[in-house]
């Protein structure tokens, strides 16, 4: 029988890497994402957010500062939760390809020189986040367990 594409999508082993994943990626997510948002712990919200992206040609600026802290903040609490892990790290590791591309590649590797090295360990977070899924303590698990045992009720008496 072919598995439905949101059983593909939710679904995750019973593992506990993922959650060793999922805090701190997502929180590292959030925090960056509510700098750009809302200004918080020391970012310029979206305004100086939009302000910076346009000087550095990521054009609409404004725009780019709402797609980027969304999808860096939404992204990264649906991490937190094991909520649509594979989608939502999908979305991340290619804001990463464009942060690292945009602006760190020319720096080098390291940090202390604005370079790409935390951007490359949060893309390899992402990308290891979509071929694991949420893992055990997961929504996702959650849906996916409850989708089945709807699947198999519907299946029992129909």
């Amino acid at each position: 029988m072919q598995k439905s594409l949101v059983h593909r999508i939710l679904a995750t082993e019973a593992q506990l890497g993922s959650l060793a994943l999922r805090l701190p990626v997502g929180i590292i997510f959030m925090a960056h994402g509510a700098q750009k948002l809302f200004g918080w712990f020391g970012g310029y919200g979206l305004e100086g957010t939009g302000q910076w992206m346009a000087s550095i040609g990521l054009e609409p600026g404004y725009l780019m500062a709402l797609l980027a802290g969304s999808g860096e903040f939404f992204g990264g609490l649906a991490i937190l939760l094991g909520l649509l892990t594979r989608p939502a790290a999908v979305a991340l590791a290619f804001t990463m390809v464009v942060a690292i591309f945009t602006v760190h590649i020319g720096n080098g590797l390291f940090m202390s020189n604005n370079g790409y090295e935390f951007g490359l360990a949060l893309l390899s977070a992402s990308v290891a986040l979509v071929a694991l899924g949420g893992g055990s303590w997961s929504l996702d698990r959650v849906l996916a367990s409850g989708r089945a045992q709807v699947h198999r009720v519907a299946v029992a008496h129909g």
